[in-house]
């Protein structure tokens, strides 16, 4: 394997957690690093030939795209199988010296799940493209989970480990070695300067652990005490990964869980032999990073964005449907007749003011530019206070608030924006 000194490196999804940790590793050893985003490079959309223009003078090609859901045309079989497979012959078509993939443990042509099958076919067509590398000196990584402040997974986990109770999940054949993102940004570092490794690797720490050792670990590294656990049934963590893959975004789905529930374990001696030491127990690696009062805070935040977003879009759509009809319309009329609407005019604020609400509550509900549609809300909301500022005092001094009321509502919009931005 020819040593690179300095190089230049070209990071294909290296906008994701994984991506930007090795770029960052890199750029610290000296060199030129590209870390492009999908936007840039997008594997489900760029063919071979296009590749072909964008991998021109790099020398290293490290490919960190990856999914764990079919995102409309971003597929798993789009992005992992096919457009891997265009990057590969891309890679040798243009000369590249050095490719590394990262793929999963865990990865299998007959497996399960459509990511472990899709992620099988990357490597299998990198391997039948250059069968011994002497056109391209390629590598395979495959990490078990990998741990580390603003990764998906490591959130998600985080989020579950401020809870009160802990979640249990599985039991004993739900093992899984992760390894810290230093170590796996290190390993891919040192590989793409030329050291010496295995074509097929797993980036692995050195401790298999169940979820519920995991979730322990990180709330005693929140600085937390420690809270009893509470079992979750498979078929309902299942049915909640299920649901919660169709409504969010979120790495927690059925093709994870699966993953999960088969067990994540290997023999850490050639990531030993790769990093030149040990790699480094969990708690050991996050102890180098201590944790802070923003990361309490992000994790016990962690839940609550769609829960805001919901109930501020069901809210909007309740108050169309009101203004529709289901409140009586001549207490409607009589509301504006306070304020010297009357009319046509009446009848275009009532059903133009509803049609406006109920239009705002669904685009929010479908996630669509949530903070577009909260600037919207607080604009209908402005406007609505400005005109019923012209209402008798009984509506502002009322024990129920019907008005004072937007003032948390605007506060509740403002988090929502925050959060969703």
């Amino acid at each position: 394997m020819r040593r690179l000194t300095l190089a230049r490196i070209l990071i294909v999804g290296g906008s994701g957690f994984i991506g930007r940790h090795i770029a960052g590793r890199l750029r610290d050893r000296g060199h030129e690093v590209n870390a492009s985003s999908r936007v840039e490079i997008d594997l489900a959309r760029d063919g071979e030939a296009q590749l072909r223009d964008k991998l021109a003078n790099f020398e290293v090609v490290i490919n960190c795209a990856g999914l764990v859901r079919d995102v409309g045309a971003n597929s798993m079989a789009a992005v992992h199988a096919d457009g891997a497979s265009n990057l590969f012959r891309a890679c040798l078509a243009v000369g590249v010296t050095r490719l590394i993939h990262v793929s999963a443990l865990g990865v299998e042509s007959q497996g399960e799940t459509i990511y472990q099958r899709s992620k099988a076919v990357a490597e299998e067509q990198l391997a039948a493209l250059d069968p011994d590398g002497a056109r391209l000196d390629w590598r395979i990584l495959r990490p078990s989970l990998v741990v580390g402040r603003g990764g998906a997974s490591t959130r998600w986990l985080l989020a579950a480990a401020v809870l009160p109770f802990l979640p249990s999940f599985g039991d004993d054949a739900w093992r899984f070695q992760p390894a810290h993102v230093s170590d796996l940004a290190e390993v891919a570092a040192r590989i793409a300067e030329g050291a010496p490794s295995p074509r097929r690797f797993n980036v692995v720490g050195p401790e298999p652990m169940t979820t519920d050792t995991l979730l322990a670990l990180l709330r005693e590294w929140l600085g937390l005490k420690p809270a009893r656990f509470f079992r979750v049934p498979y078929r309902l963590f299942l049915l909640a990964a299920s649901i919660g893959g169709r409504v969010t975004t979120g790495p927690l789905n059925r093709e994870v869980v699966k993953l999960l529930s088969r067990g994540n374990v290997a023999d850490c001696s050639p990531m030993t032999a790769a990093l030149g030491r040990p790699p480094r127990y969990i708690r050991d690696a996050l102890a180098l990073e201590p944790a802070c009062g923003a990361d309490r805070q992000a994790a016990r935040l962690f839940f609550l964005p769609p829960v805001l977003r919901w109930s501020l879009g069901l809210l909007w759509v309740a108050t169309g449907f009101l203004s529709f009809g289901l409140y009586p319309q001549e207490k409607s009329y009589a509301l504006l007749a306070e304020i010297g609407v009357h009319g046509a005019l009446a009848d275009f604020a009532l059903y133009g003011g509803a049609a406006v609400d109920l239009l705002l509550g669904v685009l929010l509900l479908l996630r669509w530019r949530p903070a577009l549609v909260g600037a919207a809300q607080l604009a209908t909301m402005l406007a609505f206070t400005i005109i019923a500022a012209r209402l008798p005092s009984d509506y502002w001094l009322h024990p129920f608030a019907p008005l004072l009321k937007n003032l948390p509502i605007a506060a509740a919009i403002l988090v929502m924006i925050a959060l969703e931005s």
